[in-house]
């Protein structure tokens, strides 16, 4: 298709970004084949691998994502999460003792949570997306948009115009198109920045999953394949920029006395990168023919490791009312239509924004009087297999009213 017919054509949907944009393109085609649905994304494929992050994919994701064809496309490379521990101690105790156990599974079987190659599962994403006709704009970005009538005239950063229905925002935390449409936000910094990196380890994990909530912050343990673990270290962000700009020697010291030598020497596999933390929560959802999904609508500190999960169920439930607002002859960008995916996601949003904070500011002190209560809470918890069932299925992303797309049935 040559340049002007791409300026003449007019999208249905037109998403801005990202693995979340990625899933809701492919959703909506995958459900809606006759629906024209672009992505626009900074990246090329071929950067796509050079990602060396990983993710933890809930339950519910794995299902969305097996019922798209694309979880088929890595599940073997993806480690379950056959167990979740917890503990609760300051970094010079010599003891830590465990307060809470998790079971691993959500369902017989099916395990609440896999861990994957954040490069697998885009790479996977991005190749479905092609081969069912999603139209793949990159390397390039949004720069303005302007709706008028029935739909948005959108500017690209090459200088292309593109036409569409509906504009999709899922370009990050700190989305550009989220400031463009006038969406404010409710944002605070947390002090702190997460370190990511990967470690070999001399015995092996077993798909356990560890998290350590320390005074500066939760340090996570999550298992990967080829007995390697991704950690998510919270730390106060002076700490984390020395850390990640020091010497190999000092960092391996540092996180040696937080790993601890249960499981044998640790080698550091990849580099080790520090993100600030903030929990970001946009006031709306929506806007006339523009909506928000994953972290440019929601960012929350990883403490749950539930941000890419409710990014993906954005995605699903934006999918869901656009293919049914198509099948009953609606506009699908109509506000009263974008207003029933804004209802539909704001509660859970704002639900685990304040969870995630609270639990940050409840574990992330050295207040002693703090240290007890919470060490009695979780210790009851871990007696009430009833409640632990409910918080497995939370984690799997299964508990509330979850999008058809999540519980692996179709549109």
């Amino acid at each position: 298709m040559t340049d002007a017919q791409h300026e003449t054509e007019t999208l249905d949907v037109l998403v801005a970004g990202g693995y979340v944009g990625l899933s809701l393109a492919l959703a909506l085609k995958a459900s809606d084949p006759d629906i024209a649905v672009a992505v626009v994304d900074t990246r090329p494929r071929n950067a796509i691998s050079k990602d060396l992050r990983c993710s933890a994919i809930a339950s519910a994701a794995e299902r969305m994502l097996t019922l798209l064809g694309v979880w088929q496309e890595f599940a073997d490379r993806a480690q379950p999460i056959k167990e979740m521990i917890i503990t609760d101690s300051r970094l010079r105790d010599a003891v830590r003792p465990v307060f809470l156990t998790f079971s691993g599974e959500v369902e017989a079987g099916e395990p609440f949570a896999h861990m994957v190659a954040n490069a697998d599962m885009v790479g996977a994403l991005h190749d479905k997306a092609v081969a069912v006709g999603v139209e793949m704009i990159a390397p390039d970005s949004v720069t303005s948009f302007e709706t008028k009538g029935e739909g948005v005239e959108i500017e690209l950063a090459s200088g292309e115009m593109r036409t569409s229905r509906l504009l999709v925002a899922a370009d990050g935390v700190r989305s550009r198109l989220r400031d463009l449409a006038g969406i404010s936000t409710v944002r605070w910094e947390y002090g702190q920045s997460s370190i990511v990196c990967t470690v070999e380890r001399e015995r092996p994990h077993e798909g356990r999953a560890e998290e350590h909530f320390l005074p500066s912050g939760p340090f996570a343990i999550l298992p990967l394949t080829g007995n390697r673990s991704s950690l998510v270290w919270s730390e106060k962000t002076s700490v984390a920029e020395t850390l990640v700009k020091g010497d190999d020697f000092t960092f391996e010291m540092e996180l040696e006395r937080r790993f601890g030598h249960h499981l044998g020497k640790l080698k550091i596999a990849g580099g080790r990168h520090a993100y600030p933390l903030s929990l970001t929560l946009a006031r709306d959802f929506i806007k006339p023919r523009f909506a928000l999904v994953g972290d440019a609508a929601h960012g929350i500190h990883p403490i749950s490791g539930q941000g890419l999960n409710l990014g993906f169920r954005d995605a699903a439930a934006l999918a869901e009312v656009i293919v049914e607002a198509r099948r009953l002859g609606r506009d699908i960008s109509a506000f009263d239509v974008l207003e029933q995916y804004a209802r539909w996601r704001r509660f859970d949003t704002f639900q685990m924004g304040v969870v995630t904070d609270v639990l940050n500011r409840l574990f992330s002190n050295e207040s002693d009087i703090l240290r007890a209560a919470r060490d009695f809470g979780l210790g009851l918890v871990d007696r009430m297999p009833g409640m632990k069932r409910m918080f497995i299925r939370e984690a799997a992303g299964l508990a509330g009213q979850v999008p058809r797309l999540l519980t692996g049935e179709t549109i």
